[in-house]
């Protein structure tokens, strides 16, 4: 259907059909992070206008389900994992053997295309990160981001993820 597809136009605006034909000619690739981790990156990023984490995690929780920013958003109500068979599912942290290992399923020459990566020194910091951040957060903050992202924890192996507990 290339004379309806641009960049810009969604899914949701083609029919059944339509959607079907098109996802099943699609590698489907789902880039996936830590729930947690997304958060403290747009708390860093400065795209909340909270003076601390702790005061942007609650207008997240305020906001809910009924916010406009991808962002926060649960990645499952985002990406429809259940409903939509991914070929792929590349963890943040792990993209070097994981886009890697994709290219080379591709049919691709792996290492003119990858950039240098710095997983270990990203992980490093995000769990340090996370752990700072997460001491800023009341008991009740903390239950309801679990809560919040509960679907995203049940859908991906985030078991290192603060909201796991």
């Amino acid at each position: 259907y290339p004379w309806r597809h641009t960049p810009e136009t969604q899914l949701s605006e083609f029919n059944l059909t339509e959607i079907e034909a098109m996802l099943g000619s699609y590698t489907k690739v789902l880039f996936v992070r830590d729930p947690f981790q997304r958060l403290i990156s747009t708390f860093m990023q400065g795209m909340g206008s909270s003076p601390s984490f702790s005061s942007f995690v609650q207008d997240v929780l305020d906001s809910g389900q009924h916010s406009t920013s991808v962002a926060w958003k649960p990645l499952v109500s985002l990406c429809h994992p259940c409903l939509i068979q991914y070929d792929y599912v590349v963890m943040f942290g792990f993209l070097r053997q994981e886009l890697g290992h994709l290219l080379q399923r591709a049919g691709l020459p792996v290492d003119s295309f990858l950039p240098e990566f710095t997983d270990t020194q990203v992980r490093w910091t995000y769990s340090w990160l996370s752990e700072q951040m997460f001491r800023e957060l009341s008991l009740q903050q903390k239950k309801q981001l679990s809560h919040f992202y509960r679907w995203d924890l049940a859908a991906f192996p985030f078991s290192s993820s603060f909201l796991s507990d």
